[in-house]
């Protein structure tokens, strides 16, 4: 991770620039990321996060070796570099096993933390913010420093007995949890200097008390709340005006710089606002297997006009239909009547249909739409209907008209806008 750790030395140096994390583990969301990375020459960091890919599987099924095995593998095919392709571990603590007691639960978040290390994970968020059965509600800064403090022993043995890069550590959380607010959103609070001096303090001392003081230089950003976010239906913008304080206050911590959690949907000049303003890491993930959604849903449209119904893949009656058969994922977060909750399902911003690409029967109907539209072309006004811009690239010859890269191309226009924010260039 020295290539991040430079990247921030020039961002603290006065360079406006930044890395986004894409946090998703679909593969086509994979794949775009890979090939824009490829095509501009620049590093791609990629993360798991701790529900999606763990040691018994998380919802993907993958183990952090199967993660890292599976990307890896796409950077050849897409020829990205090695060095140019960073993995990183979110949200790493408690948080699947919330409902455990905290001694089980963290017992579990350091086997989590080491598979994480050992498979080559070397950008690490030490998330011990939430609070375990019998936990006080909410924890205290010192102890999840402490807890923190714990899982970073563990995540440096981890490194020392399989070797390479050191690993780079983030920590804090940010305001609502993970993946979007799950309530409509009102007033975003922003995180005051205070907080944040307080977490780095407490973070700071259990450091130095696990004998971790020299590790302290590897801590490389902070996870804050600078006023983004978004629920089912709404995004809250980034305003600068009232992130100045927090903003100033990061300028004063030597190495450090700002992490910004749930910037999907975000406008492309509120990005690169972020970035200036030295949020210099921004995650972003439910927006790219939105926009995935998207296009499917889109191509799905455009089968039920053209092809005729016994061959139609029915694609959006499947997935609603998992769904529904399967309701643990949205149940807990999409509330009101049968109607409200099926608009939910198909198209909120939190985008829970993303944990449901996976089963058999909606891969089936994916792959059934897709071969529809290979073998009987839709006319070029049907498809500019439903993806005007695809179509006119096609027409133009500056896209394949194999209806997979204009889903990959949809999800493109999400990340172009995050390598522009970022303004990345790589220095020999």
């Amino acid at each position: 991770m020295q290539q991040l750790m430079s990247l921030i030395a020039r961002h603290k140096a006065g360079e406006a620039i930044g890395i986004y994390a894409v946090c998703s583990a679909h593969p086509w969301v994979i794949r775009a990321a890979i090939q824009q990375a490829a095509l501009r020459q620049q590093p791609l960091l990629i993360e798991a996060t701790s529900n999606q890919v763990n040691q018994f599987g998380g919802y993907t099924g993958m183990t952090p070796v199967d993660f890292r095995q599976r990307v890896g593998e796409m950077a050849a095919e897409y020829g990205l570099a090695p060095d140019q392709l960073w993995l990183g571990g979110d949200h790493l603590g408690p948080n699947v096993w919330q409902d455990c007691p905290a001694s089980e639960a963290m017992r579990l978040a350091e086997q989590l933390v080491a598979d994480y290390v050992r498979a080559g994970f070397r950008k690490i968020h030490l998330d011990c913010s939430m609070s375990c059965l019998h936990d006080p509600q909410p924890l205290s800064d010192e102890e999840i420093a402490q807890r923190a403090a714990r899982l970073c022993q563990v995540a440096e043995q981890a490194w020392h007995t399989s070797g390479g890069e050191a690993p780079v550590y983030v920590v804090g959380t940010e305001v609502p949890v993970p993946g979007g607010a799950q309530e409509t959103l009102s007033t975003i609070a922003v995180t005051t200097p205070a907080a944040v001096d307080a977490t780095l303090v407490a973070h700071q001392q259990a450091w130095r008390q696990a004998g971790l003081a020299e590790v302290w230089r590897r801590v490389v950003a902070v996870v804050v709340q600078p006023g983004v976010e978004f629920d089912h239906q709404s995004v809250a913008h980034y305003r600068p005006q009232p992130a100045t304080a927090l903003s100033q206050f990061i300028q004063q911590q030597p190495g450090l710089v700002y992490e910004a959690h749930s910037t999907d949907y975000q406008t492309a000049a509120a990005c690169r606002q972020l970035v200036i303003d030295h949020f210099a890491i921004l995650k972003v993930g439910p927006a790219l297997t939105f926009a995935l959604r998207e296009a499917l849903f889109a191509l799905a449209h455009v089968e039920q006009q053209w092809i005729e119904p016994p061959r139609q893949s029915q694609l959006l009656a499947c997935i609603d239909q998992v769904m529904c058969q399967q309701p643990a994922m949205w149940q807990r977060y999409y509330h009101g009547n049968a109607a409200q909750q099926h608009l939910l399902r198909q198209y909120s911003l939190s985008d829970r249909v993303r944990y449901y690409w996976p089963f058999p029967q909606v891969n089936a109907a994916v792959d059934r739409l897709l071969n529809n539209l290979r073998h009987y072309p839709a006319p070029l006004g049907l498809l500019s209907q439903y993806l005007p811009e695809q179509a006119r690239l096609c027409q133009c010859g500056e896209l394949s008209a194999d209806p997979e890269s204009w889903v990959s191309w949809h999800i493109g226009k999400v990340l172009r806008d995050y390598t522009d924010a970022c303004q990345l260039t790589v220095k020999e």
